[in-house]
């Protein structure tokens, strides 16, 4: 019986031990990856104060405070095992003016599951234009390095180095901090009355836009989670010449504290999750492995003797 019950302790603790690197190399990958969700359903909430933006409606600079709602769905029909994609919609509200939908938005991004990079497939797209997508879409990679990564910015269609500056802690979760400058951009060209913009020519003239900004990540290193962001945006438009002729959009938007702690809240139970496979439960199959082998060949060596 002794003979036994050693065989069975030595063949479950050989189990275990095997089992252990490989929950942690192999399993925790697999598992940390499927976190990222197919059928994904978000609304996060930003604000900008004293915000200036060219009115259509008015023909001139408004001042505001504004509500902007970022609104994410997952299409889980276009998702696999490494994939997800996301369809995004951006809604800009006139708080002060009491108007709605001043400016609306949309996107549509596939990124890998685990290092969060952009996928060009699957109809990607901005304003309902194809686009070639490049760098970080929505996170960062799983275990997030102290270094430079290139962020896609929708605004002007390409990817822009996003460096690491400092940790930082946000609502007491521990966080690194990553800035993006994008420089001058021209965006769009369109059409308007001269007069409109203190031009002396009749009838309409060609102005561009152009975009410039600085956007700042805090995001969570094991996740891979941003859990604040500020954009800060500068919008002109600019006759043929060079000149700027007006603003265009000019603001600060930070999230509101509630979308920040909901993010906070998502990646903390992530991080748990995430230490919980690649670390505990590894540990703890190696720990009582060993333990069940060494208890096998102490029963079986009594036996001998």
């Amino acid at each position: 019986m002794r003979r036994i019950v050693a065989i069975v302790l030595i063949g479950l603790g050989a189990f275990f031990v095997a089992l252990a690197p490989l929950v942690k190399f192999w399993a925790a990958d697999k598992i940390i990856s499927s976190g990222v969700k197919s059928n994904q359903f978000g609304v996060s909430n930003l604000e900008a104060k004293g915000a200036q933006y060219f009115s259509r409606q008015d023909l001139k600079v408004l001042t505001a405070d504004l509500d902007i709602i970022v609104t994410t769905r997952g299409d889980v029909k276009d998702a696999n095992a490494d994939r997800v994609v996301w369809d995004e919609a951006t809604v800009v509200n006139d708080r002060t003016n009491n108007r709605r939908v001043i400016d609306l938005s949309e996107r549509r991004s596939a990124f890998e599951r685990a290092s969060g990079v952009g996928i060009n497939c699957c109809g990607v797209n901005v304003q309902k234009e194809p686009v070639q997508i490049e760098g970080q879409i929505y996170k960062f990679p799983f275990g997030v390095e102290k270094k430079t990564y290139k962020v896609f910015n929708s605004t002007v269609r390409k990817a822009y180095d996003a460096t690491f500056v400092k940790e930082d802690v946000v609502n007491g979760l521990p966080v690194y901090v990553f800035e993006q400058t994008v420089p001058a951009t021209k965006t769009q060209t369109l059409t308007a009355p001269a007069n409109v913009f203190g031009m002396t020519q009749t009838g309409d003239v060609q102005l561009d836009r152009w975009y410039e900004g600085k956007n700042t990540y805090w995001i969570e290193p094991v996740t891979g989670s941003p859990v604040k962001q500020e954009q800060q945006r500068n919008e002109v438009l600019k006759s043929s010449d060079g000149v700027e002729r007006s603003k265009a959009f000019v603001a600060t938007a930070v999230m509101t504290p509630d979308t920040i702690k909901g993010l906070v809240d998502s990646a903390s139970s992530g991080k748990s999750q995430i230490n919980l496979i690649t670390n505990t439960l590894p540990l703890t199959l190696l720990v009582v492995g060993v333990v069940l082998l060494i208890g096998g060949i102490l029963i079986g060596r009594r036996k001998t003797n």
